[in-house]
């Protein structure tokens, strides 16, 4: 099964994310795929809002040995997307989360085109998403699934 969210303005409130039943979904989750677009070379301010609000439970570790991946995007080719990955992978590192990457080989015409292996990188500059993009961000979830039945 997968769940998912979209942060809603709404649930932000003095620019903290406020929802206990998303925590309480997350909680009884085996991976988590944290996303956001890279705005201004970090992941945006909703996703940021959300990472803090985890620090209320961080000392208890209720996310250890959760499996964690992450996926960005962003309107330039080369707009420090890395940077929301490597945002994500410390945020999960900090709950003891396992860091799942890519083990593809980049090919610009199937998966991985812009070759990061840290995390899934999306590009679009009109509202379409790359099929190569797409289907990289498919094979990550596939990875993610084939090891959580290994573990």
């Amino acid at each position: 099964d997968v769940y998912q969210h979209q942060i809603r303005g709404s649930e932000i409130i003095e620019g903290r994310f406020e929802n206990a039943d998303v925590f309480g979904e997350l909680t009884s989750c085996e991976a988590i795929i944290f996303a956001s677009p890279t705005y201004m070379g970090g992941a945006a301010a909703q996703f940021k809002a959300f990472a803090d609000a985890t620090s209320d439970f961080w000392g208890s570790q209720i996310w250890s040995t959760k499996f964690a991946a992450g996926i960005t995007s962003g309107s330039a080719f080369n707009g420090d997307q890395s940077n929301t990955l490597h945002y994500f992978s410390i945020l999960a590192s900090q709950h003891g989360m396992l860091w799942v990457g890519l083990d593809t080989i980049t090919n610009k015409n199937s998966l991985n085109r812009f070759g990061c292996q840290l995390g899934v990188v999306a590009h679009s500059d009109d509202g379409e998403v790359n099929e190569s993009d797409l289907n990289t961000a498919r094979y990550l979830g596939a990875r993610l699934s084939e090891l959580i039945l290994k573990a």
